[in-house]
């Protein structure tokens, strides 16, 4: 490798680095990454000259987020473990352990592949006055109670942010912590040292531990399954969600996804708790604290047996793990072993090699998504032995197969043999082909579920069924239908859609207009409620049909046509009877309006279903023109907005022109002259300045409230 080379590799180091510790969404596996970061390694230990202090094998990866909290210096750095690769690697350092200390003892740890997080505790002095006034009732006489008073991320390792308030809402981690009193006792009865970092550290810290917050896979699988049934992006894996949502400034998203937390360390305490390391996490465990698994050893066979060990169970844990953790039992010794300024001293981490296996392709199924999404499920089973592939410890029979470009370069078709691979993620990757099928897999051309035909995207390799009455999305799309941005029927929530799509109430768009020739029924069977919240419901439902036409259009679900773009078809159509005649050519005249959504709208009024679906709706009464006072709005008038963040259903964009569609203003910074900063989920700094100016802060339902 030649120095152009070396600093190309550590650019595309740093910018995974960066992805993984401060964006939260790597586009490589950590097997990928471990694979890079050698191969620099390598480069730099033949070139020591090369070596500088921003190279990414000197430095931490991340860094603190101002906007998610106050940064705060670390009392003891927060470092990495030094990764080693092979089991001749970890007889390596045992050995170079045992050669200066013979009788040294480890520790071999699960490595819990989460967000690292530091708890700094202080005694409650209240409890040690009763104790010493004689006041404490038995149960407590011989104990101490310590209070949380700060929780910090890793950061860089020297700077990370204050997450208090967020940690606060992980029911693993005590608020109060209560402790035998000889436990806290420190030589010599001097008291714990003091940080002058900042303001968050100039309370006395007389604990601290260092563990990492995770989200088991029940979690993140129940939050991907809320984030489909709403249409919105699913995580990745749970290592991201758990990093995104410890940075959340709503500490109630984070009580809501449930979030967990393991300690593995003693930073800094007593004596008591900095002599043994396995020890100390025993009192802790015994203390009511979650620990990680930790198994004793005393010899490098022990050693590499409790990685085994570690490596059978890591399936069956309800996270994941990347690796185990060998340390070196008593604490004292470690600073004998140093790793460089990067990792901590006296501790190396053994990451499991990825495991394959050759899998035959037994059958492809398409699937249809909430969205009208078409996605493809592979079947596979053991080339060897015709059962469920073993991997990580767990039984593989199904790989996600992506797209249809996935699948031509994947040469995917039933018969092949192909090679999948899982490294620590939850969904297996198929990474080769060991022999190819007789023929290619071919997508159907139209849906699996309702046999409508599919829709292509035309920008990217995915297809869709467009067909709103589609049982695979039907409850999404008449909640979306029914919904804030669109028709606004208050009270007709999913929950209350799916029940009246179960019940074969609802089929379509306009079966919400009927529902009144079902009153009785609906109300002896008691799915919406007692009459007053039945016939409450269908007021609403009968008040909706005066709205403006912009509603109805953009909760048809036609593809790439939201609220913002529905405005600005009926400025230009005097109602949805002459939009859905109008020709492609007519269309792509109207500004903003590009071949794509022009395609997709012609194509939406060009299905019988659909042309019967507007006159249905004609028929029952539904608003579908524009009056000339309708089309321009000024209520928004000489208003200043910020928008910041993610909102529930509309872009930045979109929401941009939403309030310039309504005389409002859109600026890119907060500041005095803001009238409101609109803001969504993960907001940033913005959220914070305009807190201390006073600026009214409005979320998307508030903002379309103000219409």
């Amino acid at each position: 490798m030649d120095k152009i080379q070396y600093d190309q590799l550590k650019a595309t180091i740093n910018g995974h680095m960066d992805r993984y510790y401060n964006q939260d969404a790597p586009v490589i596996s950590d097997y990928e990454y471990d694979q890079l970061m050698q191969q620099l390694k390598n480069a730099e230990k033949e070139h020591p000259d090369w070596v500088t202090p921003d190279s990414p094998s000197q430095k931490i990866g991340g860094t603190a987020k101002r906007e998610a909290g106050v940064k705060v210096s670390h009392r003891v750095p927060m470092l990495s473990i030094e990764d080693v690769f092979t089991k001749d690697d970890v007889r390596a350092w045992v050995g170079k352990v045992h050669a200066i200390h013979p009788g040294a003892r480890f520790s071999v740890e699960t490595k819990i592949d989460g967000l690292s997080v530091t708890l700094r505790y202080a005694i409650d002095h209240e409890t040690v006055s009763d104790i010493a006034a004689g006041s404490a009732d038995a149960e407590n006489k011989n104990m101490t109670g310590l209070n949380l008073i700060l929780g910090e991320t890793r950061g860089d390792g020297h700077v990370g942010e204050d997450v208090t308030a967020n940690i606060r809402q992980i029911p693993d981690v005590p608020q109060k912590l209560r402790l035998p009193a000889e436990l806290l006792k420190r030589e010599g009865g001097e008291s714990a040292p003091e940080s002058s970092a900042g303001a968050a550290d100039t309370q006395t810290v007389d604990l601290e531990l260092r563990g990492e917050v995770y989200m088991s896979h029940e979690d993140f699988e129940a939050f991907n399954e809320r984030q489909e049934e709403a249409g919105k992006k699913v995580a990745a894996n749970p290592r991201n969600l758990a990093a995104g949502t410890l940075r959340q400034l709503d500490s109630g998203v984070v009580r809501e996804r449930g979030l967990k937390m393991l300690i593995f360390n003693v930073q800094d305490g007593p004596s008591s708790l900095m002599d043994s390391h396995g020890a100390s996490l025993d009192q802790l465990e015994q203390a009511g604290l979650p620990v990680v698994f930790h198994a004793g050893c005393s010899t490098v066979d022990e050693v590499l047996s409790a990685i085994d060990r570690i490596g059978e169970m890591r399936g069956d844990l309800p996270y994941d793990i990347d690796g185990a953790v060998v340390k070196l039992d008593t604490i004292a010794l470690r600073d004998d072993f140093p790793a460089g300024s990067k990792y901590s001293a006296g501790m190396i981490a053994y990451k499991y090699p990825p495991e394959e296996r050759p899998v035959v392709m037994e059958s492809i199924e398409a699937t249809v998504g909430r969205t009208g999404k078409i996605a493809f499920i592979g079947h596979v089973a053991d080339a060897e032995t015709g059962k469920p592939a073993r991997l990580a410890g767990t039984n593989v029979s199904n790989v996600t197969l992506h797209n249809r470009d996935y699948i031509r370069e994947k040469k995917i078709g039933i018969g092949g043999i192909y090679t999948i691979l899982k490294s620590g993620d939850i969904i297996p990757k198929l990474t080769g082909v060991v022999r190819e099928p007789d023929a290619l897999y071919e997508p159907p051309l139209t849906c699996p579920v309702c046999g409508e035909p599919l829709a292509d995207d035309g920008d990217t390799a995915d297809i869709f069924c467009v067909n709103p009455s589609c049982p695979a999305q039907l409850s999404r799309t008449i909640s979306y239908f029914t919904g804030r941005s669109c028709m606004d029927i208050a009270g007709l929530g999913e929950t209350l859609v799916d029940a009246l799509v179960r019940e074969g109430y609802l089929k379509n768009y306009a079966d919400i207009y009927r529902l009144h020739e079902y009153r009785d029924e609906m109300i002896e069977k008691g799915i919406i409620g007692k009459e007053k919240n039945t016939d409450k419901l269908l007021a609403a439902i009968e008040a909706s049909k005066t709205n403006s036409p912009d509603r109805l259009l953009a909760g048809l679900g036609i593809r790439n046509v939201g609220r913002t773009t529905a405005m600005a078809l009926m400025r230009h159509f005097p109602s949805i009877q002459d939009l859905a005649a109008a020709s492609e050519e007519t269309l792509l005249a109207v500004p903003d309006i590009g071949e794509t959504t022009a395609r997709a709208i012609r194509e939406f009024f060009d299905r019988e279903e659909n042309r019967e679906l507007i006159e249905a709706f004609e028929q029952d009464g539904v608003n579908m023109s524009a009056s000339e006072d309708e089309r321009v709005s000024d209520a928004l008038a000489g208003k200043t907005f910020v928008i910041t963040g993610t909102l529930p259903t509309m872009g930045r964009n979109d929401a941009k022109e939403w309030i310039e569609a309504r005389g409002g203003k859109v600026t890119g910074s907060v500041s005095k002259k803001t009238d409101y900063l609109v803001a969504g989920e993960a907001a940033g700094s913005k959220l914070t300045k305009a807190r201390d100016l006073g600026i009214t802060v409005i979320d998307e339902e508030a903002l379309l409230g103000m219409d």
